[in-house]
């Protein structure tokens, strides 16, 4: 076993028969910033949330979950109380440089470009929208991984050029099927998914496969689908607690990190739990 990741939340470890076990800790990051505090049980959350889904979605594509079984893991991840509901063991994949971001909603970045020139990442929109309003069509739009800095957005054109049309236009689809799924069964439950991030590679076979993580709040943007309504910025299932608070204290993107106050760490680890219960119905992690 070594250690081969340490990243913003979670620890990855490769096994020696080359598989992944993934441990989604409680850090957590704000402005690319790792805060000193943790927000308790929020690795649970995402991975119980990311894994309900995974389940949910594994008829459209393969993902990359071996088990979720600790008596199946190497026997370093043994110990329920330190790694219980908070780790994974997946394939390794061979992993596309490149996120893929579905967004059903005119909102973020996207309404800041349709306001400036009714384009974004290329695609024009021509329909009349306000802010937060439901989007006509979900529309996917590609980012490429940097290795230092941000992600960078790309055009569909550009994606099909680097990895031809018919991978593309397979990705495109797959993302936009997995939204549809996942989005009306959220509905249902009282999250309207606004927004998401998808990551695929291909295993050992050569088939294209989800990994990372899928449809939790650190990777989507959930609203509270009683409070919404169009024209304004919805409530939302995520670390926005965390955010204004650094923003109100001008502590966002400061570096040596700050620590939180517990009143907002409990607050957030609230409103990960409440998310977690509603999609996957479940009262305890």
């Amino acid at each position: 076993m070594k250690k081969i990741i340490s990243g913003k939340v979670r620890e990855v470890y490769e096994t020696d028969n080359g598989e992944l076990v993934l441990v989604t800790t409680d850090r957590i990051s704000a402005f690319d910033v790792i805060l000193d505090s943790t927000i308790p049980n929020k690795g649970k959350a995402l991975n119980l949330i990311s894994l309900y889904w995974f389940e949910l979605t594994k008829d459209i594509i393969p993902n990359h979950i071996i088990t979720d079984d600790l008596s199946k893991m190497p026997a370093e991840f043994a110990d329920k109380e330190k790694y219980g509901s908070r780790t994974v063991m997946t394939k390794k994949l061979k992993m596309l440089p490149y996120e893929f971001i579905v967004r059903g909603y005119m909102f973020g970045s996207m309404w800041e470009d349709y306001k400036k020139n009714g384009a974004y990442c290329g695609q024009p929109i021509k329909e009349e929208y306000q802010l937060a309003e439901k989007l006509k069509e979900p529309m996917v739009t590609p980012s490429v991984k940097n290795s230092e800095g941000h992600d960078e957005n790309i055009t569909l054109d550009r994606l099909r050029a680097e990895i031809g049309d018919e991978k593309a236009d397979e990705l495109v689809d797959v993302c936009i099927k997995i939204y549809n799924k996942c989005y009306e069964e959220a509905k249902k439950k009282g999250i309207i998914i606004a927004d998401t991030k998808f990551e695929f590679g291909y295993d050992e076979n050569g088939v294209l496969t989800i990994g990372d993580e899928i449809m939790t709040p650190d990777s989507s943007r959930f609203w509270a689908a009683e409070d919404y309504k169009t024209g304004v910025s919805p409530r939302s299932y995520d670390k926005q607690f965390v955010r204004d608070w650094l923003i109100e204290n001008k502590l966002n993107g400061v570096t040596p990190a700050p620590k939180l106050p517990e009143e907002i760490a409990e607050k957030t680890a609230a409103l990960y739990k409440e998310c977690y219960t509603k999609i996957t119905g479940k009262a305890e992690y």
